[in-house]
């Protein structure tokens, strides 16, 4: 590969970051009664699946989730406050680089263990932020946040990765 096809790559990863950042924003916004607290269903997480395609999806989904929590924090509706922006989208970036990294463990095409970072870091993270501020006991929020976040990916997540799968947008990424 010759210099101009490295430097071509690098810019199409970040405009594909920067995509993935705004879409997780403004899902994340637009839905935003049911984005932030201890019982959410932030859609937007269904977008969390996409490292499974492409390792430009792992800054974009860590970037959405910051800008997304910092306004949440900005208009009131997050309540657990900065330290959502930095735990949560930490939570973010883990599960993104998990999710990553189990892509390949799939059943009838389906990524089966690349559901579970997500799942199981903001279950622990975000659900341990909401546990302090709503002085609620910590498994409590773990299992609202875990469970909504188990849905999106269940519901939305793996149909968008099936949907994803066939319109072949990424290629062979999947597999590198």
């Amino acid at each position: 590969m010759n210099k101009q096809q490295k430097q071509h790559n690098k810019l199409l990863s970040m405009a594909n970051a920067g995509v993935v950042a705004a879409l997780y924003t403004v899902l994340t916004l637009v839905l935003a009664p049911l984005s932030f607290g201890n019982i959410q269903f932030r859609a937007s997480e269904a977008l969390t699946l996409l490292p499974v395609f492409t390792p430009a999806a792992i800054p974009g989904l860590t970037l959405g989730c910051v800008l997304s929590n910092a306004a949440g924090v900005a208009t009131g509706s997050n309540i657990a406050g900065w330290i959502d922006v930095i735990f949560g989208s930490a939570a973010t970036l883990i599960a993104a680089l998990l999710t990553r990294w189990l892509r390949r463990f799939q059943w009838k095409g389906i990524p089966v263990l690349a559901i579970w970072p997500p799942v199981i870091l903001n279950a622990l993270i975000v659900g341990g932020e909401l546990a302090v501020v709503y002085q609620l006991p910590f498994w409590l929020c773990a299992l609202e946040v875990g469970a909504g976040e188990l849905g999106v990916c269940v519901f939305l997540g793996i149909p968008l990765v099936l949907a994803l799968r066939k319109t072949k947008l990424f290629g062979s990424e999947e597999t590198k």
